[in-house]
């Protein structure tokens, strides 16, 4: 993947959760966005060789999940565990938000993928029978052979106002990461509601593909079938910063991919 650094001035900053870039503590922000020539259709145009698979893979994602066709993880075959953590760093890379956490982990297929990360996306990636949601979390495993997994969690506007709690203690100094580059520290992250949550209902489960550049395909998916609640006051914070970071629904598994089709119609004589 492509990426340059945006290199701060180490002067103080209003926030005190906010920290100046230094060269000790770079965040590197993405090249790739969802618009204009950065956008999902010119990926491969910004590395052919890294991203080749973002118009030519046969198995991307995100997809549409039709619930008579897809396949359900069976009943405690997924294993997903992470540890209550103080603080974590939350960076704004440009193409979206992540916490870097690596205290979890995934049992899967007889194998264990430790956790990297977490991001979100708005509006959702996946669909459920052509109905979209308003935002979706991903959280990344991958093993030193660069196996990956990917927990994914659609997320609902509460009709209440109620929140997740883990989402109010992620996004309490949201406004510190307003830039791209910039990053804070959240507050206490407890994923134990979390993990009660992806325990306590239906996991669809497929293969596919990352959802950003390099698109690497054999990733293993598995999303939760019940969504997570997100206030309207939260989300529209988050979506102020996030903006649209969602990749387009790809083809349906192993049939061509969408841009090589789109390729052919163009130049067709």
């Amino acid at each position: 993947m492509k990426v340059f650094s945006l290199l701060f001035a180490a002067v103080p900053l209003a926030s005190a959760h906010v920290y100046a870039r230094a060269a000790d503590g770079l965040v590197k922000a993405n090249d790739f966005n969802y618009t204009n020539l950065g956008g999902p259709l010119n990926w491969y145009g910004l590395n052919t060789s890294a991203n080749e698979a973002c118009s030519k893979g046969s198995h991307q994602s995100p997809i549409e999940i039709v619930t008579d066709a897809i396949d359900y993880a069976t009943i405690n075959s997924v294993n997903f565990t992470v540890s209550t953590v103080p603080s974590a760093k939350f960076e704004n890379l440009g193409s979206g938000l992540e916490v870097v956490i690596t205290n979890g982990s995934l049992v899967a297929n007889n194998k264990t993928f430790p956790l990297a990360q977490f991001h979100f996306h708005t509006p959702s990636e996946h669909r459920v029978n052509e109905e979209y949601f308003p935002m979706e979390c991903h959280f990344v495993f991958e093993t030193e052979a660069k196996e990956i997994a990917v927990i994914a969690f659609l997320m609902e506007l509460s009709p209440f106002g109620y929140t997740t709690p883990l989402f109010d203690s992620v996004f309490a100094h949201l406004d510190d990461i307003a830039t791209p580059g910039t990053y804070t520290e959240t507050d206490t992250l407890d994923f134990s509601g979390l993990i009660e949550h992806f325990n306590s209902h239906g996991i669809y489960s497929y293969t596919g593909s990352l959802t950003t550049p390099p698109c690497s395909e054999n990733v293993l998916w598995y999303v939760s079938t019940e969504p997570l609640l997100i206030n309207v006051q939260q989300y529209r914070a988050v979506k102020s910063v996030l903006k649209f970071n969602a990749r387009y629904t790809q083809n349906a598994l192993g049939q061509p991919n969408l841009l090589e089709v789109s390729a052919k119609q163009v130049t067709k004589q």
